[in-house]
């Protein structure tokens, strides 16, 4: 029976950067499309309660990932293997951003669509059910994807309204990290080296996510244009 991979305190240390970048990227959208937005003008608009809601979705994304990097910080430092909290992962990632492409979704079109009302739960529990099946976490990560996806498409969107080409492919790279990064980090037995590079482009992804969450904001807090707040 084996144990709990070997990592230097280093690289346990630096995975909390890409996890505090995305969960504030996420919150810092609290304050999009607030009233006297003008790009969301004739749609939905978010209130104190989705803001609230946002929130949540990234206190939750925010949880998974430091579940994962405290179990990698508690084996770098030689404690020992807590493999519940490696596995809090995937749920609450996809809780969290299962949340997020809802508030995102009615907020653009003043109601939730329909299909992504019914998609969110049923993916969510059609994946839960493979994990339990599959004594694994991993076809979690399907559903996350999914609904990682939609989010990043309204906010894509969401930025070419206001004519924020930048915003837009900053949320762009950030998905694109999110797609080759993700089923590579699930891989088990992987080099020290492959790890850094992962964890190194992670962190510039959700660096790229914060940065255009925080051109979103303040242009919806005050009804400027991209160029203004760039």
């Amino acid at each position: 029976m084996t144990g709990p991979p070997a990592y230097p305190l280093a690289l346990a240390v630096e995975d909390f950067v890409p996890v505090v970048l995305t969960a504030a990227g996420v919150i810092t959208l609290r304050r999009f499309g607030e009233p006297g937005d003008t790009a969301t003008a004739g749609r939905g608009r978010l209130g104190h309660r989705s803001g609230a809601l946002i929130v949540l979705a990234g206190v939750l994304i925010g949880l998974g990932g430091l579940g994962k990097a405290g179990w990698k910080l508690i084996v770098a430092l030689g404690g020992p293997d807590l493999p519940w909290l490696e596995n809090l992962l995937f749920p609450l990632l996809t809780l969290g951003f299962g949340l997020l492409c809802l508030v995102l979704a009615t907020a653009r079109s003043g109601t939730t669509p329909r299909w992504l009302a019914w998609l969110v739960p049923l993916l969510t529990l059609a994946c839960a059910a493979g994990a339990l099946a599959a004594g694994r976490t991993i076809p979690l990560l399907v559903s996350t994807t999914v609904f990682c996806t939609i989010g990043g498409v309204y906010l894509i969107l969401a930025a070419l309204d206001r004519g924020d080409t930048l915003s837009a492919g900053l949320i762009g790279v950030q998905l694109l990290g999110f797609f080759v990064l993700s089923p590579l980090a699930a891989r088990p037995d992987q080099s020290v080296t492959l790890q850094w590079v992962e964890q190194l482009c992670n962190t510039a992804a959700q660096a790229a996510f914060l940065a255009a969450s925080v051109r979103l904001a303040r242009a919806g807090r005050t009804g400027t244009q991209p160029e203004e707040v760039a």
